[in-house]
């Protein structure tokens, strides 16, 4: 992301005066568009013949991430200066101000439940017998105590803020190669448990008989009577986070393993919150009971601030569901309904009308289970969770669970020199949960870090904080070596792995699931085609953007200069690179059009009937768009990848359409391919570690050829 950052101040000098409003937060305004305009791109999709005539092809969903409703309307060359400048603000690469809360942005006054304020309090509440922690007070088995009772030297901070780690491997079963590091020790190898006894796991109490029922869905007779409780991946991912190691998961996926992924994670964050606020209630009756003038510092049982718990998450739907568990996890049975406030509220805001989405819509499985429910990505929500009751939109200092957007923590957040503004909040989270980190690539990675920089600060305010219950831990203002993190994306990213590796100091260590992909997306391609991987070199990964471009300009570009090569479409992972491309073409006067997430409806139909009809030579595409769209592109001759894909099978996708021109003609098609030494793990995820590893060793090109399937 540095050096796209340093590219795009650079970029942004090209263009016209930048617009004051940030594209992205733009786009939340198209939130409300209408589904007409989905099922009339969708009817004019199924036929296949004239899908390129329609006018108002665009479909509505995801159009709050592409804001396809940006700028005036487009000629056939022109994307109006003002969005690029606009998605480097979006992008996060100019000046870090956000203009979110403005109310241009359609963001009024959030609803916060201020009735249940006493009913929720940690302070003035008592702990009752029968909803209590039966290991409360056992050190020596409970790994949360275990965890946050362990008390730091100087010493060992020092270390761990200086000193590289070390780590160690090891195998199993169902998660494969894992890495284990550390630095205060030797990192330790768990090992992995065959069998679960959901008693021996120190579940707080109400879980260990509603954890077997909510998790009832993912388990198959296969699955042994005596593991009733767990799937394989469950047990070993739970293993993982029950030890409050750090844990980075990049195999995460919507269609197959998602819903299992987000169920153990619920169940570790609450049976955290409930074992938190189970030790405050218990030493608040203790408080009570003791005689006047005592004093005792061994009630320390909370952090600077009440929220515990983040968990990071795309898209309201995701929140829904998050809420939905929490709620399943905490009735015993269906006579003991929890007490949840504003729940009615929270339906109507969090969830969606099945009848908005047209019947005839098609898209891929993985993008109708990752764009499923309400998408909108701007939101957040306080949940406070008490014994038998569970408070809805609770302010954030009496929240124990904070649930948010990448955009909605960071339009709380604010930037430097705005007035209004707050990241006291993010003081004493001692879990951490990023759920789909890969989404995070295609909406705005600079949110996440934006985030990663004000998370377990010291607050600016005491907010009526009692601090002789305070641990020392967080006075120290040691609480982020003490916070967990737990990391699930659907695939390994050098951003991702960087927030990973340098904004997580857990003292326990890490764990990172890193199996080597034998089998590239490749093999999915289905038609016959030639492709073609070259070379280029770079001495660093700063050089590498402007080696790539030079590249391609010199080398790659005049051999499709030719009338010959026409129907070429260029595809573009960066959209700074994109801009470059567009600025460097359109001085060159080629014959192209372009499609990014900017474009506007009409400007797209139109660059796509001009690319299928030969009347431009050129199509610059983005990926972002295609992420968001899913649009098949017709009449594809040549392929180039001025990058390797972000996600390995959009290299699959978007070779296949190749076959989606059928004009009689026996087409001689061609697919080309720039990579260099630093793209060895997308490189991996297309081809293969074997081919890999022979492309890395290798300075020539790489020529293969896939068959197709029947």
């Amino acid at each position: 992301q540095s050096e796209d950052s340093d590219k795009s101040s650079a970029e942004s000098d090209l263009e016209t005066e930048v617009e004051q409003v940030s594209g992205y937060h733009k786009l939340l305004a198209t939130l409300k568009t209408s589904s007409g305009s989905e099922s009339e791109e969708e009817e004019d999709e199924s036929e296949s013949e004239e899908a390129e005539e329609s006018e108002a092809e665009m479909d509505s969903r995801g159009s709050q991430e592409t804001g396809e409703g940006e700028g005036g309307e487009e000629d056939q060359n022109d994307v109006p200066e003002e969005e690029e400048a606009e998605q480097m603000l979006s992008q996060g690469q100019a000046d870090g101000t956000d203009t979110s809360c403005d109310p241009r942005h359609g963001v009024i006054e959030e609803f916060t439940d201020v009735k249940h304020e006493s009913e929720f309090s940690l302070e003035t509440n008592f702990m009752e017998e029968e909803s209590g922690d039966g290991n409360a007070d056992r050190k020596d088995s409970n790994p949360f105590k275990q965890h946050m009772d362990k008390e730091l030297e100087e010493k060992e901070i020092e270390k761990m803020s200086t000193l590289p780690k070390t780590s160690s491997q090891s195998q199993w079963p169902r998660l494969g190669q894992l890495i284990f590091s550390s630095t205060l020790e030797k990192p330790k190898t768990l090992k992995a448990d065959k069998e679960v006894d959901v008693k021996q796991l120190h579940l707080h109490k109400p879980l260990e008989s509603t954890w077997p029922k909510v998790n009832k869905q993912f388990l198959s007779a296969v699955d042994k009577p005596t593991d009733s409780s767990f799937t394989p991946l469950q047990r070993e991912l739970f293993c993982i986070m029950n030890s409050y190691r750090d844990l980075f998961y990049p195999e995460r996926n919507a269609l197959t393993n998602g819903e299992e992924i987000r169920h153990v994670y619920c169940l570790h964050a609450l049976n955290h919150v409930l074992k938190a606020n189970a030790q405050v209630l218990s030493n608040n009756a203790k408080r009570r009971d003791q005689r006047p003038g005592t004093d005792t510092d061994d009630h320390r049982d909370q952090g600077l601030t009440r929220p515990k718990v983040l968990m990071v998450v795309p898209f309201r739907e995701c929140a829904l569901r998050i809420v939905h568990l929490l709620i399943s996890l905490l009735e015993v049975n269906d006579k003991k309904k929890i007490d949840v406030s504003n729940k009615k509220r929270f339906k109507g805001e969090f969830g969606s009308d099945p009848e908005e989405k047209p019947p005839n819509l098609k898209r891929p499985e993985d993008y109708e289970a990752v764009f499923a429910g309400n998408i909108d990505d701007h939101f957040r929500i306080g949940v406070a969770i008490l014994q038998k009751s569970m408070r809805l939109y609770a302010p954030f200092y009496s929240s124990d669970i904070i649930i948010a957007s990448p955009l909605g923590i960071r339009t709380v957040i604010g930037a430097e020199g705005e007035k209004k503004r707050d990241f006291d909040f993010l003081s004493s989270i001692e879990i951490l949960i990023i759920d789909q980190a890969d989404i995070y690539l295609m909406q705005n990675w600079e949110h996440v870090l934006h985030l990663m920089k004000h998370i377990n600060l010291l607050p600016l305010d005491s907010h009526g904080v009692d601090f002789s219950r305070v641990r020392m831990l967080n006075l120290n203002n040691w609480s982020k070596y003490y916070r967990q993190t737990l990391l699930f994306s659907a695939l390994q990213d050098p951003q991702i792995n960087s927030v990973f590796n340098k904004r997580c100091f857990n003292y326990v260590g890490q764990v990172a699931i890193r199996n080597v992909p034998l089998t590239g997306s490749i093999s999915h391609v289905v038609v016959q085609l030639p492709h073609v991987f070259r070379r280029l070199e770079a001495d660093s990964i700063t050089s590498v953007i402007d080696a790539r471009f030079q590249f391609f300009i010199d080398k790659v570009l005049p051999e499709y200069r030719d009338a010959i090569m026409s129907h070429t479409l260029i595809y573009v992972p960066s959209y700074f690179d994109y801009v470059r491309l567009r600025n460097y073409f359109k001085k060159e006067d080629l014959n192209f059009t372009h499609i990014c997430e900017y474009t506007k409806k009409a400007a797209v139909c139109r660059a796509r009937r001009f690319f299928l009809k030969g009347e431009k030579q050129f199509l610059l595409f983005t990926e972002r768009f295609h992420f968001y769209k899913r649009y098949t592109i017709k009449g594809i001759r040549n392929l180039i990848f001025y990058e390797l894909p972000t996600y390995s099978h959009f290299y699959s996708e978007i070779c296949n359409m190749l076959k989606a021109t059928d004009n009689g003609v026996d087409a001689t098609w061609t697919c080309t391919v720039l990579y260099s030494k630093y793209d060895a793990q997308k490189l991996a995820a297309v081809v293969g570690i074997d081919r890999t590893a022979q492309m890395l060793q290798s300075k020539k090109n790489v020529h293969l050829f896939v068959t197709g399937e029947n």
